[in-house]
């Protein structure tokens, strides 16, 4: 085994760290590449105080050295020296037993390759990998899941500026009604970009090169994560933002199918403060919760389950809050579908329809993993968990934009108004055609 004694072994220092990130969460990468370069300094720190006390031995000699990956002492000319592989590797349990090999040559030089390489012999510090099959499945898993969210976000994101377009366009459709869907709209747009912002930055952060250890230090110090972490803000005001658009959504709708009366101006301001004003009351305490106690990489790595509630509890209460009311809701429309109905078969299609179109617009589909964590779930469940929560919430706000405007009657007819008038006004290029 043979690496060069300075950015070559910093560069093997990031490929033995990053070893283990597929076996650990997908926040865990970052975590478990941190511990190793701290672990990593104190023990080059003990080297060197180690090498600065004991005593020069006489005569020739092969000088001791650390060499960035482990600590050497001082080698008789001829011989191989042996010291135990360094404790700073994540799998250090597995192979504390093992030893890593310089040899010593004549000369009183440690042996080189091609000139200024040394030779080294660490295969008995390597991981064992017993596990290369699975953990690169897995791997190529997680490369899918990040493709398909990040169509389904890109995809979501486009359709949803275009429907807050024609809303905010078109002056016959401004109405309570469809600036509550604009603002819904907002906030899937807003948690789209959020992630893609989010992804971005990480890949930045963990995807420059290092190769000294001044660079280690940039990386993983707070200056360093402050982008990161802004990201993270973002998106758990982003993500909340839109459950709670989903509750005004659902507080509107059976407002109006109950017959209440009340001044929907007067109300209008209160959803705008319920939707983007509540998640402001449990983002502030997260993030100070995490400053003060958790202030580590990006946020995203939850040690302390309790700090992640505050979070999650909100969302639960909404998706519940939802879910009663499209239950509610759902009595409600059966009840008038039944006092008109034409027939059997008639009213259970529309019923079901209904149904269907209100799951994605109260984010119902949510209410199936709602108690089950990523902490909670694993092997296949934990998968399949992942996938169609990656992939529902991707695609939710391009399914959403596309049945609350562009397949709305009133919005198809306005925009087919538009479209004649545009012909009129441009009857050259119409003719051309």
């Amino acid at each position: 085994m043979r690496d060069s004694p300075g950015a070559g072994s910093l560069r093997s220092l990031v490929q033995l760290a990053w070893l283990c990130l597929f076996s650990s969460m997908p926040h865990g990468g970052a975590k478990v590449l941190e511990k190793t370069f701290e672990e990593w300094l104190r023990y080059r720190d003990e080297c060197l105080r180690r090498m600065a006390s004991e005593p020069y031995p006489a005569g020739l000699f092969c000088n001791r050295t650390f060499d960035m990956y482990a600590c050497w002492p001082d080698g008789s000319p001829g011989t191989t020296v042996n010291v135990s592989c360094p404790f700073y590797l994540p799998w250090f349990e597995k192979v504390k037993q093992g030893l890593v090999s310089r040899r010593c040559g004549t000369d009183g030089q440690w042996v080189t390759v091609n000139g200024s390489q040394p030779w080294r012999d660490y295969s008995q510090c390597e991981d064992e990998l017993e596990v290369t099959a699975e953990e690169e499945g897995a791997r190529r898993l997680m490369v899918s899941f990040k493709v398909l969210y990040t169509v389904g976000y890109s995809l979501s994101l486009l359709t949803l500026i275009s429907a807050l377009l024609v809303l905010t366009a078109c002056r016959n459709l401004r109405c309570t009604r469809n600036y509550i869907h604009a603002n819904l709209f907002a906030s899937f747009g807003l948690r789209a970009t959020s992630v893609m912002v989010k992804d971005a930055l990480l890949e930045r952060r963990w995807g420059v090169e290092l190769v000294q250890v001044a660079d280690w230090e940039a990386l993983l110090s707070h200056e360093a994560a402050l982008g990161c972490r802004a990201a993270q803000v973002l998106m758990q005001y982003c993500i909340l933002a839109n459950h709670y658009w989903f509750l005004v959504e659902a507080v509107y709708l059976y407002k109006l199918l109950i017959g209440a009366v009340f001044s929907e101006k007067n109300y209008y301001r209160l959803y705008l403060y319920l939707g983007w004003g509540t998640p402001v009351v449990f983002v502030v305490p997260w993030i100070a919760a995490k400053y003060l106690k958790e202030n580590a990489e990006c946020w995203a790595l939850n040690e302390n389950m309790a700090y992640w509630w505050i979070i999650r509890i909100p969302i639960l209460l909404a998706s519940l809050i939802n879910l009663l009311i499209f239950m509610r809701i759902l009595k409600v429309i059966l009840a008038k579908l039944r006092a008109n109905q034409k027939g059997y078969a008639d009213y259970k299609l529309r019923l079901a329809k209904a149904t269907l179109t209100l799951i994605p617009l109260f984010g119902i589909h949510e209410v199936v993993f709602i108690f089950a964590t990523d902490e909670q779930t694993t092997g296949i469940l934990r998968y399949v968990k992942v996938f169609f929560t990656l992939f529902l919430n991707s695609f939710q706000g391009f399914l959403v934009a596309v049945l609350y405007c562009f397949a709305n009657k009133e919005v198809k007819s306005e925009m087919k108004k538009k479209w004649q008038l545009w012909k009129l006004d441009h009857p050259v290029l119409c003719c051309a055609q």
